[in-house]
């Protein structure tokens, strides 16, 4: 607005900016303002351990991060935007989702759950334990415990159960589910591969919906 009111001077025109605010229906207040807030700063202190960490471990997330470092998590999440370590976000995808609310196995092999957890190894620092569950009889068929959360490891745990439940390795004789979370192991083209060439179906829970 102040651009055209200086043409207008350079073409002799006078004007007030209250005429032109009325002839372009645009507020007075819009015109004047200045935003007052400061960019975001990053406090050192708080930035460089936990830049520290996530150069020793890249697969740590905001939230194991916090709490190794006894920091508030949104603290950390925040700093993570602001200098750019966020994950990337994965594509949006039409994934086959629980359709029964709740989602129950009536039979064993109709239904198997599987996920990651870390665990504390002492000595061996932080481990990643790959569990698969028949949500039926909730019987614990496979496990994998690794140093890292990649999808060979949960690929470890789901052939431990085939072999437990089915005495061998191979294409299953009747298909069923495996339920999981949209982690990126179990996302990866190398699990969903995996899991297609057993002749099972995954099956995702509803993102942010853990229950």
């Amino acid at each position: 607005m102040v651009t055209v009111q200086q043409g207008l001077q350079d073409e002799g025109v006078a004007v007030s900016m209250s005429q032109l605010c009325r002839w372009f229906e645009v507020p007075r207040r819009t015109v004047y303002h200045r935003p007052v807030k400061s960019a975001p700063v990053v406090r050192p202190e708080l930035a460089a351990p936990i830049k520290q960490l996530i150069e020793a471990e890249p697969s740590f997330g905001y939230r194991t991060v916090a709490g190794l470092l006894g920091m508030n998590k949104n603290t950390v999440q925040r700093i993570f935007q602001l200098m750019g370590w966020q994950v990337r976000k994965r594509a949006v995808s039409m994934r086959p989702r629980i359709q029964a609310l709740p989602s129950v196995a009536s039979a064993p092999n109709q239904r198997w759950a599987t996920d990651l957890c870390r665990i504390w190894g002492g000595r061996d620092g932080w481990l990643t334990l790959a569990l698969v569950i028949d949500c039926h009889t909730r019987q614990l068929l496979g496990w994998q415990l690794a140093r890292t959360g990649k999808a060979t490891t949960a690929a470890g745990a789901l052939e431990q159960a085939l072999i437990t439940r089915f005495g061998t390795l191979g294409r299953v004789s009747k298909s069923f589910l495996l339920w999981s979370d949209n982690g990126l192991v179990f996302t990866s083209r190398h699990y969903i591969q995996l899991v297609r060439s057993y002749g099972l179906r995954q099956e995702f829970i509803t993102p942010h919906c853990p229950q």
